[in-house]
């Protein structure tokens, strides 16, 4: 009787700022890849703790209120009952600058996206998920990043999510369906939140012409070959912005999610300081 060499299977996707090769091959060919031992510890505890300081000031009113989002939430009432994204969190919390500066993760994304990669006005945000009935944000159906601003040529790009706390099933995770970003995926005109998309989009996009072996989900279904990517505290997670992915809901209603999240863009830098939109087109 076979059997299955578990081993092969442990940390998928994960490297360590020493294997900088190894980490965009792999994410070149499945989309995504997890980075270990980025974040010195004294660091992403003071990240925590002035991303925590944000979030109360922007639940305190004490903020000012573009670092409030509700745009993300599925509904928007629970805002005054609590915070779940502080929106352009690295001006509030330096932390997060000095984490995205270091060396080994520019060099990776240069080598990703080209050395003129640029972050575009929307910031970087602090998002804290969980499944509580004062939540406004507790899962995303799927999606690919770049459907959120499907009529500008600022792609491709990567995302990154610094992991405040660690990922299980217990409270939640992220799902990927990987090397789907090859796939040229459809713009998002057929979506559940009847999001309108902007004149201009492509049909599609994606690294090849080839298109989805089978449509992209509206909601939260099984899809053929996705995997869940588990984080450690303090890992970085990179994903492609063509990567379809979607963030299963906790089954512990007593955790948390908390992370900080943005993205890179490799195209046209005469875009970085427009105003992109966002396409509401991912269940909630």
């Amino acid at each position: 009787m076979q059997t299955l060499d578990l081993g092969a299977f442990t940390d998928l996707g994960v490297y360590t700022p020493d294997e900088p090769a190894a980490a965009a091959e792999f994410y070149r060919r499945w989309g995504f890849v997890v980075l270990r031992d980025l974040l010195p510890a004294a660091l992403l505890e003071r990240i925590e703790t002035e991303c925590v300081a944000a979030q109360q000031d922007v639940l305190a009113g004490t903020a000012e209120p573009r670092y409030g989002s509700t745009k993300y939430l599925d509904d928007e009432g629970k805002v005054e009952k609590f915070v779940n994204y502080v929106e352009h969190v690295e001006e509030l919390a330096p932390g997060v600058e000095e984490a995205l500066a270091l060396p080994a993760l520019q060099a990776l994304v240069a080598d990703l996206l080209g050395e003129g990669f640029w972050r575009n006005r929307n910031g970087v945000v602090y998002q804290d998920a969980r499944p509580g009935r004062e939540s406004g944000y507790s899962r995303i159906g799927w999606h690919a990043d770049w459907q959120a601003v499907p009529h500008l040529d600022i792609w491709p790009g990567t995302a990154f999510t610094i992991h405040v706390d660690g990922t299980s099933p217990a409270n939640g995770f992220l799902r990927v369906v990987p090397g789907s970003h090859l796939w040229a995926t459809p713009s998002p005109f057929e979506n559940v939140n009847g999001a309108v998309v902007p004149e201009g989009a492509p049909a599609a996009r994606g690294y090849t012409d080839t298109p989805p072996p089978f449509p992209m989900p509206l909601g939260f279904e099984k899809v053929r070959g996705e995997l869940p990517v588990y984080a450690e505290r303090g890992d970085v997670i990179l994903h492609d912005a063509f990567l379809w992915h979607s963030a299963a809901r906790a089954t512990d209603d007593a955790t948390v999610r908390r992370h900080v999240r943005g993205g890179w863009q490799g195209g046209d830098p005469g875009l970085r300081d427009t105003e992109t939109g966002f396409v509401k087109n991912a269940a909630r």
